[in-house]
């Protein structure tokens, strides 16, 4: 999460490089006109189908993550989160019809972990040393992962979850 001014522009500067660069999406999360967080599809993948394959030829995403995803401390704990992964979840595997999702927390992050394991996203083991932590060490990420066929059960899961919070 940037901290500065100065933080928040090289941030900003990043994800749009990134998306020059076809690798990310950023998105800005907004309410009430205030820029609340910020989340974005990134390692976005397109996969190299041969000929004849339904799949050659598309220019939509095999597959992508999802992170790079902070709020404000007032949106913590409230549906701001839940309703950014059903949207862009909603996106990835309905408009680009991406084969799966990933997902990627601090090992020391048991919130985001639980948070991922509620919508329904899949465990599927820790990447020791990944990146470096908000904390500049190097951090273990815990991996997680929904793919397309898990998909209408985890629209389900945080449509309701939505649902609870109004």
């Amino acid at each position: 999460m940037p901290l500065s001014p100065d933080d928040a522009a090289r941030y900003i500067d990043t994800a749009l490089a990134w998306q020059g660069a076809g690798s990310a999406v950023p998105f800005a999360i907004v309410r009430d006109g205030r820029v609340i967080g910020s989340t974005r599809f990134w390692n976005i993948e397109r996969w190299g189908w041969p000929a004849g394959h339904p799949r050659h030829g598309r220019v939509a995403p095999d597959a992508c993550e999802i992170g790079y995803t902070w709020l404000t401390h007032s949106a913590l704990r409230t549906a701001v989160n839940t309703e950014a992964k059903q949207l862009m979840l909603t996106h990835a595997f309905e408009s680009w019809q991406v084969l799966r999702v990933c997902f990627h927390t601090d090992v020391r992050n048991e919130r985001s972990r639980a948070a991922l394991e509620r919508i329904g996203g899949k465990f599927e083991g820790i990447l020791r040393s990944h990146r470096m932590a908000a904390d500049f060490i190097a951090r273990d990420s815990a991996r997680f992962s929904i793919i397309a066929s898990e998909w209408p059960d985890v629209k389900q899961r945080l449509l309701r979850l939505l649902n609870e919070r109004t």
